[in-house]
């Protein structure tokens, strides 16, 4: 999710949960990051979603955020443990970096120098360090959102190459989404409307409980309500996303 004020997930978080084993087969941990201001909150758990009293917490306590990456984990490589769980968090430049992975990647074991490490056995994580290190080498300090969109689509192919990668990655500035083979998103903004889960049977008037000025936009796998309209990346697509609006 990525906002324009921040904003809680507990509706989305709520139904997207069910699909950590009752509604959906991702039963092998999950996460969820939300950043604050220059801070960051990072839960993670091997537990399924839809079992795990931390994701109860979640869906009780409404945090507010500007951006915030969940992720449903369903294992391809590496064993069902917190360490393997995404978002995975790094730093770069003074500032948290958060990413998380759906996709196998096959025979991918780049080169990796001391500042970038996996602590897990996922090819997930062993992706994210590759893109931190080679977005350190090509940027002497933090980028514009444009230009690392520009580098990102650079990096991007030469991981796809060994398989599925859509992934989701922020700075809490801007929240990029990579698709290989399924993403869509939303965008809700004033006239805010009802929306409907599709997981549980939930209902939210937006209108309710926002004002005429906030842009909310959601990117995932599936979409998650009956009645919104929900737009299909591309595969191959790389769209980018600021104050809750689709910029690139």
């Amino acid at each position: 999710m990525n906002c324009n004020t921040p904003t809680d997930v507990t509706f989305s978080f709520t139904g997207f949960a069910q699909r950590g084993g009752r509604t959906d087969h991702h039963k092998d941990g999950w996460g969820i990051a939300f950043f604050e201001g220059l801070g960051l909150r990072h839960f993670v758990d091997h537990l399924p979603a839809c079992d795990s009293p931390v994701a109860e917490l979640i869906q009780r306590y409404p945090i507010k955020s500007r951006n915030v990456i969940a992720h449903i984990r369903r294992a391809t490589q590496g064993v069902v443990a917190r360490e393997n769980c995404h978002p995975f968090v790094r730093e770069l430049w003074g500032h948290y970096w958060v990413f998380a992975h759906n996709g196998d990647l096959q025979g991918f074991h780049p080169r990796l120098h001391g500042a970038f490490r996996p602590v897990g056995d996922t090819d997930s994580e062993r992706a994210f360090c590759w893109l931190m290190q080679e977005v350190a080498k090509s940027h002497a300090g933090v980028p514009s959102v444009a230009e690392l969109t520009l580098t990102l689509r650079e990096l991007v192919p030469q991981v796809a190459q060994h398989g599925p990668f859509n992934f989701l990655l922020s700075n809490g500035q801007a929240l990029w989404a990579h698709c290989s083979t399924n993403l869509v998103h939303v965008e809700r903004r004033h006239p805010f409307a009802h929306a409907q889960l599709q997981d549980e049977d939930l209902a939210v008037d937006f209108s309710h409980h926002t004002s005429p000025n906030d842009r909310v936009a959601v990117v995932v796998t599936a979409p998650l309500t009956t009645n919104e309209h929900w737009i299909a990346f591309a595969p191959g697509q790389l769209r980018v996303f600021v104050d809750g609006e689709r910029v690139g």
